[in-house]
């Protein structure tokens, strides 16, 4: 018997395309559904979560995630990546920095916002370095007619913004783009010392460029939105570092 999306807790977008809300900090992971591949985007927050990722993703694809791509280097995004074994690991170009100097500050921003210190140890200790960097965009071939694109369109909510974009012509549905942490619709945009203000309108307006006026946008928390509410907090931003 094939288990649904629902029933394993997530929302499914399109043919073969789904996401998650995660409890904690309602960080969003994605699952793009290949012939014999899947494409896992974001880990969650930790080992024991990615691992409970990993099992509801081999459920609804059938087989082994073979690509993680991760939108940016936090740690609700990123300390289960080290659960997906044998997985080709992709990121914005320069986050790989992050994951060998940074992780002391990895770990107390996690500790910070209150994941327990030794659930932070544990994933910094088993922190995998992406070895696949994104500087531009790089379509992925998932098989079956399915082709994901990986666009670096930061920096902005950090240094090392991925978004990925899953068109609609395979699955008969509309474009999907997942847009890390470039857009929230539970709270404001988050903007952290590793922000860069003055560019994330613009890395707005390539989300939007990527995906069309009929997309779905997926946050990194939130509901899914549409291409006007990411426009609207394109301006809001704009209006709130003075940008323009």
């Amino acid at each position: 018997m094939t288990v649904t999306w629902e029933e394993l807790g997530w929302e499914r977008l399109a043919a073969g395309v789904g996401r998650c809300r995660l409890p904690g900090w309602d960080c969003t992971v994605g699952l793009v559904v290949g012939a014999g591949t899947a494409l896992m985007v974001d880990a969650g927050s930790s080992l024991a979560e990615g691992a409970r990722l990993r099992s509801a993703a081999q459920e609804l694809s059938g087989g082994r995630v073979t690509h993680l791509a991760l939108t940016h280097p936090h740690f609700d995004h990123v300390f289960g990546a080290a659960v997906f074994a044998g997985a080709r690991i992709h990121a914005a170009v320069g986050a790989d920095a992050v994951f060998t100097s940074g992780r002391a500050g990895l770990r107390a921003d996690a500790i910070g916002n209150g994941l327990p210190a030794a659930n932070a140890d544990e994933a910094v200790d088993a922190l995998v370095v992406p070895r696949h960097p994104v500087s531009g965009e790089s379509t992925l071939d998932l098989g079956g007619g399915r082709r994901v694109l990986l666009a670096n369109v930061g920096p902005g909510h950090t240094g090392h913004d991925l978004a990925v974009l899953v068109p609609g012509a395979a699955s008969g549905g509309p474009e999907v783009v997942f847009c890390g942490d470039l857009v929230e619709e539970s709270g404001a945009p988050q903007a952290g010392p590793d922000a860069v203000p003055s560019r994330w309108p613009d890395a707005l307006d390539r989300l939007l460029a990527l995906g069309g006026e009929d997309a779905l946008y997926v946050p990194g928390h939130g509901a899914v939105v549409d291409a006007g509410f990411v426009r609207r907090q394109r301006d809001e931003l704009a209006a709130r570092f003075g940008t323009g």
